[in-house]
């Protein structure tokens, strides 16, 4: 068989085939809007995923919510909107979608400090409204991701202490290179074994009011580099992590990934990451961090 025509058929052979049994309800907290309408039942039903929320910016809000108005109960949204100067209006336009059924803002993604005016603003509007943020950390620049962004993690145990009833969300590469001590300064996606004791670790454990998004490959590659380590740091952690996928796949098949890291290249994010999940946890322990923990905190029902 011709090469391109034995590719052909294992896309096509793929594309039929059942999508995964994870043994219950899975939610997805990090999902984002697709390109075309009702894409994101589409990656959903591909990779097995029940209920999702869907992080858009506000300007997406109508197209958003009429998608998950066509399958009730399944999908919750979240919204974000740049904070950095000079987005005059940016907290105004986060607590209208708010008022108009957003359930959280995420994922906030801005060239600003995490402790800096800009997202204390929005941390007291989620402290008013009681919602939760999801925060996107990265101070590695990279070729598909450029900048640094919520810059100053060694700094947020103080803003966890300053707004205790707000719930934050840690996700992207420095969240998750952090769970060792070691952490390099010039990779975002570090392999190799964990150093016992690193900022992450020390702060799902002291901290209540954070929890940790396992997507994209930041979630995936924390997870792979030491499996030893990342079994108990699951079971120290798991009422506090929740998968999340952040794929760019097209069909919860792996159909259109963008990614060229090697973990999810032509991969569904979702499927490798429940698959890693699975290995490496226990069954309990593998149904909190895929539904439970999530549905509690954002009121699913399966």
């Amino acid at each position: 068989m011709h090469r391109r025509t034995f590719f052909a058929a294992a896309a096509a052979a793929l594309a039929q085939e059942p999508a995964p049994d994870w043994g219950g309800p899975v939610l997805d907290i990090h999902l984002h809007p697709k390109a075309v309408p009702d894409g994101e039942w589409t990656h959903m039903a591909g990779c097995g995923v029940t209920h999702a929320v869907i992080l858009g910016r506000v300007t997406t809000q109508d197209e958003v919510q009429a998608r998950i108005a066509k399958h009730p109960g399944r999908m919750k949204q979240f919204v974000s909107t740049n904070v950095a100067p000079p987005a005059a209006g940016a907290i105004a336009q986060l607590r209208n979608a708010a008022g108009r059924g957003a359930k959280g803002f995420g994922e906030m993604k801005s060239q600003v400090d995490v402790d800096g005016p800009e997202m204390r603003a929005v941390f007291d509007l989620a402290t008013e409204l009681g919602v939760p943020v999801l925060m996107h950390f990265q101070e590695v620049t990279q070729p598909g991701s450029p900048g640094t962004f919520n810059m100053g993690l060694a700094r947020l145990p103080a803003i966890l202490k300053a707004y205790p009833k707000t719930t934050f969300i840690g996700h992207a590469d420095f969240f998750w290179a952090n769970i060792s001590a070691d952490v390099p300064r010039d990779n975002g996606y570090p392999t190799g074994p964990v150093k016992p004791g690193g900022l992450t670790d020390r702060l799902l454990a002291e901290h209540p009011n954070l929890y940790g998004d396992l997507s994209a490959n930041s979630g995936r590659n924390a997870l792979a580099r030491d499996p030893d380590f990342s079994a108990k740091f699951l079971e120290r952690h798991k009422s506090k992590l929740m998968f999340g996928c952040d794929c760019s796949c097209t069909d919860g098949r792996g159909a259109g990934q963008r990614s060229n890291q090697p973990l999810i290249a032509g991969k569904c994010v979702a499927r490798e990451t429940l698959t890693a999940l699975r290995k490496l946890a226990s069954p309990a322990t593998f149904r909190r961090i895929a539904w439970e923990n999530g549905a509690k905190l954002l009121g699913f029902t399966a």
